[in-house]
């Protein structure tokens, strides 16, 4: 029978559930959720009527009371909106777990983009020895941020991941009940949680999910592409930013890095011991049970905090010779499954995350000369007395020799005395659990060789001296910075001391290059390729120094911060770039929708694998012609100017501080660190920070990180009638057309009826108006430029997906908007009426939840 189409999957295996799914839940027997069901289809019909007739929210609303519930009180009116909010909260659940459930019939799970595609296809071309030789370097690290853009509390987590069972069994007695449970759950956070809540939360995902899908990725390559042998590199990894993050987070301390990496290692022995427990019970055999049993107790021993002296050496070694016995006795009986278990401690050791630190440069520099000052005042000869006084490169000489160490009592700033006794941490925490469960510094903001070499100079007073087992990743992220960078990499690979530490460390050396603060600084188009040229100069400043340079992508969740279809980009890039190792970040909802189930994951994780390596293995020649090269610069310089132009609008400021949800995004306690980075009182553009910034416009439904100046742009084209150029570049260069598709994302989430009442605002009209033009340039233009005669036309069943998505949420932005606007009218009146304003504020903040939720990739 032949494979329907993927929108027809889509439409069978999950439209057609969650309409079934949602009446039984509609039908539930609460009073509260009973009569909530009945009027929200009424009121969603409201509003898709109302936005048609071009009404504003606040008649919508109005209208809604007036021909449904015209008896209400306006207290008994703002009970009934919250009853809304909290009932499209779980319609969005719902919908996920339907989504998750589908995952593998909606997606083809040996289709192309898969490991049985990629063998089938090298084979099918003789290349599969080019494929072996290729994942003996490869890899792929997916890193976990702490980002704050997932609302979902443990609890409602779990309730998702057994309806997703449920419903996948279609299991109706049990999906009844977990609706039921659903309906009684609360999703809001009462306090902020700490920053090792939120490494909890994420350490859930690694112990359910990434230590089988990462086993069966890794057990496949080994069986089918290298027959059973031993493979020595990894392949694919996990970094994990929860307790290490401290930019902009004081909540992250020394303890709590330390606690984090603790509770890593007692997860993965956990996990260690449930599979060796399965094993004791087939492996009977003499010569092995009683190795087994000594193995499980040394881990229970471990679990229970009790002494144990076992070591990962020894942990593999025993289970080797299990496996040797079992082969040359036992007719190699459960072989492969005691070979699935070697396989996971070779990918998680005793560490099972790769735990980074993080802090930004202009942090440094303040505890650095703290340090530097204690010292010199102590009478230390580390630095010399005039060193402040020094030239940067005289500075940078001092850095590279330095000898030493500091004594932390002379510290008395308490924030400096973190920073350090951080760096004291890393050590321990390679002491405890292995050198590669924390060996990444990176620095944020980074804009110098000085930041490198002042935190070159900190890990080895501190903590490391002579043996510097770090490795120091800089991250730039503004344009200027990325244009800045290959100069500071030239001088680093130039310095003696650095070049020597970087010879310690294989000659790899890692750079992070971060999309979320790109886009905030240059626009869409002009990031992305700052980013890509960045990459080119980066790669070959590196490879004339004999450097491999490994990139680190600040990829985010949406494309407005740099994802979209990631592992596309990883397609898309030529011999001009290094790609030997591929490594993102994955944020907040971004890790459940992708990475959420054993299916998504392994599919997304495969697919990332098959992109990095394709490139290498393909015949197409994936370089960016020089004419393409030309119109991709110019393209992305106009876009630039018509964002600047944009981001120094007077009302740019104002219109996010009034007119958006930016300053509730504090209120949701959806993460332990601050919304902005500055203790300034009003707000100030420098510091925001991506996440509320983008956040914000896709709660207003403008999403213009995503597209504006991508219109103007090309208009240009169009207006000097060579428009025929920038068809030519998405047709031949696979670089701009994922950034075109990805554009089409967040046009698609836009929905600018939701705000049109704007356009007639006395102070910010004119403003809105400049928006939506640029809205409907860029997407008359793009259809232009694709062919299409809609946007995400070559991508059905994900356009059906968002449009469900979009539908469910529209009560919700409708409340959202009227609420707004209530606490506008309210604040202007005469005698300002409190009570009533904090209600409405609340209703803006338990608005937030669903809308992020339902686009997964909006923040």
């Amino acid at each position: 029978m032949p494979t329907q189409p993927k929108l027809t999957r889509f439409n069978q295996n999950v439209l057609s559930k969650y309409q079934i799914y949602n009446s039984i839940f509609m039908t539930l027997p609460f009073d509260a959720v009973t009569k909530t069901g009945a009027l929200l289809p009424l009121f969603h019909e409201t509003c898709q009527k109302g936005f048609a007739n071009k009404d504003t929210p606040t008649a919508i609303v109005d209208s809604f009371f007036k021909k449904y519930q015209a008896r209400r009180s306006s207290e008994s009116q703002v009970n009934l909106l919250f009853r809304f909010i909290q009932y499209i909260e779980r319609q969005v659940v719902l919908f996920d777990a339907i989504e998750d459930a589908a995952f593998p019939i909606v997606n083809n799970m040996d289709g192309i983009g898969t490991l049985r595609s990629l063998k089938e296809t090298v084979s099918a071309d003789n290349k599969l020895e080019t494929l072996r030789k290729y994942l003996e370097e490869f890899k792929v690290r997916i890193v976990l941020t702490a980002h704050p853009t997932q609302f979902y509390p443990g609890s409602v987590l779990g309730i998702i991941t057994d309806l997703t069972e449920a419903i996948r069994e279609n299991d109706l007695l049990k999906i009844n009940d977990l609706l039921a449970q659903l309906g009684k759950t609360p999703f809001f956070k009462h306090k902020k949680p700490t920053p090792f809540d939120e490494a909890v939360s994420l350490i859930w995902y690694l112990e359910n999910v990434f230590y089988k899908s990462f086993g069966s990725i890794y057990d496949y390559i080994q069986q089918n592409i290298f027959d059973g042998e031993a493979i020595e590199n990894d392949i694919i990894n996990i970094g994990f930013w929860p307790g290490g993050d401290r930019d902009g987070n004081p909540f992250v301390t020394p303890e709590i890095t330390l606690k984090v990496a603790d509770r890593l290692r007692l997860s993965i022995i956990k996990n260690y011991y449930r599979n060796v427990r399965q094993l004791k019970r087939k492996l009977t055999f003499q010569g092995v049970e009683d190795r087994m049993i000594n193995l499980e107790r040394e881990l229970y021993s471990i679990i229970t905090n009790e002494p144990s002296d076992l070591t990962l050496a020894y942990f593999v070694s025993e289970l080797k010779a299990v496996k040797q016995i079992i082969i040359d006795k036992h007719q190699s009986l459960y072989v492969d499954e005691l070979n699935s278990l070697i396989n996971k401690t070779h990918l998680f050791g005793f560490h099972f995350a790769n735990l980074d630190i993080r802090q930004d440069s202009r942090k440094h520099a303040q505890f650095f000369n703290d340090m530097v000052n204690a010292l010199i005042e102590s009478g230390s000869e580390v630095f010399p007395n005039n060193y402040h006084d020094l030239s940067e490169s005289e500075q940078i000489k001092v850095l590279s020799r330095v000898k030493g160490s500091v004594d932390l009592s002379l510290i008395k700033d308490e924030e400096t005395l973190k920073a350090l006794e951080t760096i004291k941490a890393i050590k321990t925490i390679q002491e405890t659990n292995g050198e590669q469960a924390a060996n990444r510094y990176i620095i944020s903001n980074n804009q110098s060789t000085l930041h490198v070499m002042q935190l070159f100079a900190m890990l080895k007073l501190v903590a490391f001296h002579e043996d510097l087992t770090v490795d120091i990743g800089p991250l730039f992220e503004t344009i200027t910075d990325l244009e800045n960078a290959p100069q500071v990499m030239e001088e680093l690979y130039t310095n003696p001391d650095y070049a020597k530490h970087l010879k310690s460390r294989g000659n790899k050396q890692t750079i992070m290059l971060g999309f979320s603060d790109g886009t905030k600084d240059g626009g869409y188009l002009m990031a992305n390729w700052a980013i890509y040229q960045a990459k080119e100069n980066l790669t070959r400043v590196s490879r004339a120094h004999g450097i491999k340079v490994i990139f680190f992508d600040g990829r985010g969740g949406p494309p407005a911060r740099g994802g979209g279809k990631t592992h596309n980009f990883y397609a898309s890039l030529g011999p001009t770039i290094e790609d030997e190792e591929v490594q993102l970040t994955i944020q907040g909802q971004t890790i459940s929708s992708n990475f959420g189930t054993l299916e998504s994951s392994q599919y997304n994780l495969e697919q990332l694998i098959s992109s990095g390596i394709g490139n290498s293995l393909s015949d197409v020649d994936l370089k960016m012609q020089p004419e393409n090269r030309e119109v991709m610069t110019d393209l992305a310089k106009r876009s630039y100017e018509a964002y600047a132009a944009f981001k120094a609008h007077p009302k740019f400021i104002s219109y996010l501080e009034h007119m958006s949800t930016l300053k509730y995004y504090a209120k949701t306690n959806i993460g332990s660190r601050p919304s902005k980075r500055g203790k300034s009182e009003g707000l100030v553009f420098e510091d925001l920070r991506a996440i509320p910034f983008v956040g914000s416009w896709s709660q207003l439904k403008q999403n213009v990180p995503g597209f504006f100046g991508v219109g103007t742009a090309l208009k240009h084209y169009e207006d000097i009638g060579e428009f025929d150029k920038a068809q030519h570049l998405f047709k031949t260069s696979s670089f701009f057309k994922t950034l075109i598709e990805n554009s089409m994302m967040s046009l698609s989430k836009s929905f600018f009826d939701l705000t049109r009442y704007m356009s007639e605002d006395e102070e910010y009209g004119e403003f809105w108006n400049l928006i939506y033009e640029e809205y409907e340039t860029s997407k008359r233009l793009i259809l232009k430029l694709t062919g299409y005669k809609e946007l995400m036309e070559e991508e059905p069943s994900g356009k059906a997906s968002i449009a469900v998505r979009e539908s469910i949420v529209l009560p919700l932005l409708t409340i959202q908007q009227y609420a707004l606007k209530k606490i506008q009218e309210l604040e202007k009146a005469e005698v300002r009426d409190e009570a009533q304003i904090k209600i409405f504020e609340k209703m803006v903040t338990r608005s937030l939840f669903g809308n992020i939720n339902a686009s997964r990739n909006s923040a």
